[in-house]
């Protein structure tokens, strides 16, 4: 049988703790009182006269207690107790509940602590502590303090990553523990996406040179490498290498022979593209700074070629491209992310979400707005493994 003391007690403490009173921003007195029939549907329930009787005995202690007040109809039945504000204390004690003002205490104090730790972690924690003020719970809190200070440390140790870095030893080196940041990753992640600048959420710590595998380079076409004292033509293999992060390093010159590069951003499109006048890159999954500084190189080596970038046509698709325009500093142009591609295949497209109706409409204002408005007309978006890669 329930807990009836310990589920009233909690359900009028919740109550208090959610009002205006709480934070002292009621101007008149507010009583908490907990009605039993709603909060209990067989105390209604009369053929549950075991149940309900353990409700009345439940209250009665509590009033003995001195903890709460039974209230009653005129016909004499008991149908609520009100919790009394002067006993708050002894109603935390009885339950070894830590006071939510306490917790607030604690919360600010590791809020301010990290708001000083970057641009991305000040935001964040400002909004928190604006939430605390208007007595709204924290976002990506769960009630464990100590499990929040280790995700603000995640991120904060996350954002100061300069080389790949696997997520194991990541998270040695931050909590002495292998396995300690997987418990946190999700929310880690989240907070990075919500308040950073990441085009994806899926690729965030890999943005951030955070890796579960290595990551590769993928490349094939039109081009010369030299990587350590040894001569690479690419046209001769008949297919594509891969270069890991590490062996990237060791590629002393990159020699675009044709007219053109062209970053593709899935493997599929990637495998069935046949190159003819242009180097092909695939980024291996996402393009953090060992990629980047790859392709910084190939511009630097090769300045006269055209580049060009073929994704996805939806709002992840747009936003990385623009990611990888900033990070890298190289002009890239949009390849078949057009209204026409989209026309010629609309048989593969897909229907939008919610959420990439919102995130078309954020880029609106800029060089996609005229796909993504045939795209929010037509409700539609396609996937780059959908196209006619031949071209």
């Amino acid at each position: 049988m329930k807990n009836y003391q310990t589920k009233i007690l909690e359900s009028l403490l919740d109550k208090y703790e959610k009002s205006k009173s709480f934070i002292g921003a009621n101007a008149v007195t507010q009583t908490f009182t907990l009605d039993l029939a709603k909060e209990f549907p067989e105390y209604a329930d009369d053929s549950r006269a075991g149940e309900i009787r353990a409700i009345v005995e439940a209250a009665e202690e509590l009033e003995d207690k001195d903890l709460v007040a039974r209230r009653y109809r005129k016909n004499g039945l008991l149908y609520a107790v009100t919790l009394k504000r002067e006993s708050l204390p002894a109603c935390y004690s009885f339950l070894k509940r830590k006071p939510k003002s306490e917790q607030n205490e604690e919360l600010k104090a590791l809020y301010r602590r990290f708001a000083t730790e970057g641009p991305l972690l000040s935001a964040f924690c400002e909004k928190q502590l604006a939430r605390i003020a208007e007595n709204k719970k924290p976002e990506h809190f769960h009630g464990d303090t100590a499990e929040l200070e280790k995700v603000l440390t995640a991120v904060k140790e996350a954002l100061q990553v300069e080389q790949e870095t696997f997520e194991r030893d990541f998270s040695i080196r931050v909590f002495g523990d292998s396995k300690a940041f997987e418990r946190v990753r999700g929310t880690v992640t989240s907070i990075l996406y919500e308040y950073g600048d990441f085009p994806e959420k899926e690729t965030v710590l890999e943005d951030l040179n955070i890796v579960r595998n290595p990551g590769h380079v993928f490349l094939k076409g039109a081009g010369v490498l030299r990587v350590a004292g040894q001569t690479l033509d690419l046209r001769l293999l008949g297919g594509d290498i891969a270069f890991s992060s590490v062996l990237l390093k060791e590629i002393e010159r990159i020699e675009v022979t044709g007219q053109r590069v062209i970053t593709i951003e899935n493997l599929t499109s990637f495998n069935a593209y046949t190159p003819g006048d242009e180097l092909v890159v695939y980024l291996g999954g996402y393009h953090n700074l060992s990629r980047r500084e790859f392709l910084k190189r190939v511009y630097e080596q090769n300045p006269n070629a055209a580049y060009f970038h073929c994704g996805d046509i939806d709002a992840g698709g747009f936003y990385i491209l623009l990611h990888l325009r900033a990070k890298t500093g190289i002009p890239f142009a949009p390849l078949h992310m057009d209204v026409q591609t989209l026309e010629q295949n609309l048989r593969y497209a897909k229907k939008l979400t919610e959420n990439d109706a919102r995130r078309l409409k954020n880029l609106t204002g800029g060089e996609f707005d005229e796909v993504i408005a045939f795209m929010l007309q037509e409700n539609v978006k396609l996937e780059q493994e959908a196209l006619d890669v031949h071209f």
